[in-house]
């Protein structure tokens, strides 16, 4: 399920030899927790966006011109916004920017107040490119960053509002504002192709209904261009279609069997993040550590086709979607993963412990007794984004630090942290990362002792 990045699609090599593959020989745990029930408006079909109209609405459809367009999912409390599309000159004289606007609607006959805990929106060019870095790099001042999702996903991580957004909007009863409304732009782009990437944690004190929506830019008397206004959104809104042309359609689901094709998806979502605590099992305190030379695993963002043996499919189920659109959030992008590691050193020797993310190559079943990566890694970027973990240094002091990690198909990866641990110490690890958009599910987690 590799994505379309912005533009940088892979070319058709002329076929080589397969990569020597190597099977580090880890065991493969379910990931304890789960999903939270947080609701997450999931526009990210069609991607690449070449006509305006409706991408994802849930407003009812009672008195709209197409009411298959839309969903009728009211929200209220928490809920969160992500999306992820991508402009494109078509035909490439036609350089006219194009908005996308997400309209919030109160049905209500009260005022109702949304506060925007949470948020962040990039662009691909010139905000956030898709520059070539190093697999693992420090990124404490969250200046590092490769593609749109990358950037929105750390600030998100570190608790970020952006300045673009208002500490909340309130919405009059029987009204709709629009919470956000930006170009894609195109122009003096080579090739002209843009994206951008959003997500907001928000919280309202009253139902609303939402929708993303594609309009090009308004033309002035001069010429120049003016963003839409809330009248032509509601516009759109009430008399659009949705936007085509679509994605591929997704093929069904049986069991645990891979997908042909997994789909983009348009509609909510359940689950913002999934909490874990990992120990021994389910009546332990602590998490063993390996013998010297062993480790073991833990799926992230495991998904049908895709679960290493264990079975588990972490990714989002939709609560409401389009029929020709995802039947899981298979990215399960935006989604935050906590996880907590309390380490045990119950022998009687000192020893070196570390946590990685990897990136082993997508097994549903393990064929080997192990995990499988390549010796060299493949061409393709199946994971760029920051990671933050928090643990005791040598000396017990409590540390962070945020790593940005680019990892390819088949990528072992370099530790996140390694700790000395004498004999019966115990150790507290702490990893958070959103799974950013433009990667490929699944990873693991991995604790591994050295000889």
């Amino acid at each position: 399920m590799l994505p379309v990045l912005l533009g940088l699609t892979l070319a058709q090599a002329t076929p080589t030899t397969p990569p020597a593959e190597v099977v580090q020989p880890q065991e493969v745990r379910m990931l304890p927790g789960r999903l939270d029930s947080v609701p997450v408006f999931n526009s990210n079909s069609p991607e690449l966006v070449l006509k305006e109209g409706i991408l994802l609405s849930t407003f009812p459809g009672n008195d709209k011109k197409v009411p298959t367009a839309h969903l009728n999912f009211p929200f209220r409390g928490r809920f969160d916004v992500f999306s992820h599309h991508v402009a494109k000159a078509d035909p490439p004289e036609n350089l006219r920017s194009l908005y996308h606007g997400v309209i919030l609607h109160n049905p209500g006959d009260k005022p109702v107040q949304v506060n925007i805990l949470q948020g962040a929106s990039y662009l691909s060019q010139p905000d956030a490119p898709f520059v070539q870095l190093d697999s693992f790099v420090p990124n404490d001042s969250g200046l590092v960053f490769a593609g749109p999702g990358s950037r929105v996903m750390s600030d998100i991580l570190r608790g970020r509002r952006q300045d673009i957004f208002p500490a909340y909007i309130s919405i009059p009863p029987g009204e709709s504002r629009m919470l956000l409304n930006l170009p894609i732009p195109v122009r003096e782009l080579t090739p002209p192709l843009n994206g951008r990437s959003t997500y907001m944690r928000l919280r309202s004190d009253g139902t609303v209904y939402a929708a993303s929506l594609a309009m090009f830019a308004q033309i002035n008397a001069d010429g120049s261009e003016r963003a839409p206004n809330l009248a032509e959104w509601e516009g759109l809104l009430n008399n659009g279609e949705l936007s085509t042309p679509r994605d591929k359609t997704p093929t069904p689901i049986e069991g645990n069997g891979k997908p042909a094709i997994y789909g983009r998806v348009a509609g909510v979502a359940r689950g913002s993040q999934w909490r874990s605590l990992l120990t021994d099992n389910s009546k332990s305190r602590y998490l063993t550590i390996p013998e010297p030379g062993k480790a073991f695993s833990y799926p992230l963002s495991s998904l049908h086709g895709g679960t290493f043996g264990t079975g588990q499919i972490q990714t989002a189920p939709m609560l409401v979607r389009y029929p020709d659109t995802a039947y899981f959030a298979h990215g399960n992008y935006g989604i935050q993963y906590s996880l907590r590691l309390p380490l045990l050193n119950n022998s009687q020797k000192s020893k070196n412990v570390t946590i990685s993310v990897q990136t082993p190559i997508k097994e549903n079943e393990l064929t080997k007794s192990g995990l499988r990566f390549f010796t060299t890694p493949a061409r393709q970027v199946f994971f760029r984004g920051t990671v933050r973990v928090r643990y005791r240094d040598d000396q017990g002091k409590p540390a962070t630090r945020f790593v940005h990690l680019v990892q390819k198909r088949g990528e072992p990866g370099e530790p996140l942290v390694s700790l000395n641990m004498k004999p019966g110490d115990n150790s507290w690890v702490e990893v958070d990362f959103l799974y950013p958009p433009d990667a490929s599910p699944p990873q693991v987690l991995t604790v591994a002792t050295q000889e």
